[in-house]
């Protein structure tokens, strides 16, 4: 395939995890998995040696887990059968590696850009968090910015409180954090963030449920 077609083409972009800025066109049935055969190799051993495939179709590329031990999610779902992807679509493998869909590589964003828009936008790789034109300083740390990077790429979502500290603290270390250690750190990020815009609240606790990331477009 020569490389002036490639932008016909869906692609799938790694974002937080191992494979973080790499890509790959979605012209063929892709195979995600731990296994060094398979077309996108994430290795860790959250995920599953033959995980999830995309699979392109008539209706769209489709999305389908393969029996995987750890999960697959789209935008925030556990998906149980095939789901046609849409532009702009969050996949999580495991809680190892996440990817964004697009469907054409024109509108591909800025690798070092948190993808959804809004007012709040996050500078992965200077670890920068900017609400308008202005920057949260000082730097928040890195834990507080690991939380609000797993809301903020789910924002909309209601997350359930395991879910998110496992996904901020890791696998390993999730056991031994407390609700109130979540807590704690999510009133520090409120904090933080109403210093620079108080008019709105970004994160809200749905009781019973967990946390969601309401992020107000840009004036």
């Amino acid at each position: 395939m020569g490389e002036e077609h490639v932008g016909e083409y869906p692609v799938l972009v790694a974002q937080a995890g191992p494979l973080k800025g790499q890509r790959w066109v979605v012209d063929r049935p892709l195979l995600i998995g731990r296994e060094a055969t398979c077309d996108v190799v994430v290795p860790d051993r959250q995920v599953s040696r033959f995980h999830a495939r995309l699979i392109p179709s008539a209706e769209g590329v489709v999305l389908e887990d393969l029996g995987s031990k750890n999960g697959t999610h789209r935008n925030g779902n556990l998906i149980e059968q095939q789901v046609v992807l849409e532009d702009g679509d969050l996949l999580q493998i495991a809680l190892a590696q996440q990817f964004i869909y697009l469907t054409s590589d024109a509108t591909m964003p800025l690798p070092d850009v948190a993808i959804r828009p809004g007012r709040l936008r996050l500078d992965l790789r200077g670890r920068a968090v900017w609400i308008g034109q202005r920057q949260i300083e000082p730097p928040l740390s890195a834990l507080q910015f690991r939380v609000l990077q797993v809301l903020v790429e789910n924002q909309g979502q209601v997350i359930d409180r395991q879910r998110l500290i496992a996904a901020a603290w890791g696998e390993e270390q999730a056991a031994g954090v407390s609700d109130q250690a979540l807590d704690a750190l999510l009133r520090r990020l409120r904090d933080r963030i109403a210093a620079l815009d108080p008019s709105h609240a970004y994160i809200v606790t749905v009781r019973g449920h967990g946390v969601r990331f309401d992020n107000p477009p840009m004036n």
